[in-house]
């Protein structure tokens, strides 16, 4: 079955499998089969071609995959034109909520970088380089 430009899987149910469509979450699916009048618990292959047809009427009136990421993506573009705090906030990448980022944050803004210092074995490392180098140094002017 296919649904605003993506294919339901077949062996999850009615309810799961909505919930793969970009902008359908688990409270949206409850009104949608409600209005569609569709089980929820039905699988996806053995849905027939008249609840597939209903499922997909009630589904029109909800903006979703494309047109919702459109919407979305304009709204923050919105956001950084006029330079709003959330829009400068999306601009740099970092969280937009109020978050902390002293400690956090890492899925907004990446792996971690250690700046100005140096982890202990990495340090441990480059002082056993620099005496192995002092050493073949002196070896060499004698």
């Amino acid at each position: 079955m296919r649904i605003a430009g993506y294919n339901l899987q077949d062996g999850k149910r009615v309810d799961i499998a909505l919930t793969y469509i970009y902008g359908i979450g688990r409270k949206n699916v409850v009104d949608i089969l409600k209005k569609a009048e569709v089980e929820s618990n039905k699988r996806v292959k053995s849905l027939s071609e008249e609840e597939q047809k209903r499922i997909q009427k009630v589904l029109e009136d909800y903006k979703l995959e494309g047109d919702l990421r459109a919407e979305v993506y304009a709204n923050i573009k919105r956001l950084k034109e006029i330079v709003s705090y959330r829009g400068s906030r999306h601009s740099k990448n970092l969280p937009v909520r109020g978050q902390r980022t002293r400690s956090n944050a890492r899925t907004k803004r990446g792996k971690r970088v250690t700046i100005g210092a140096i982890k202990k074995e990495d340090a441990v490392k480059t002082a056993s380089n620099a005496v192995k180098t002092e050493t073949v140094g002196k070896k060499e002017s004698k």
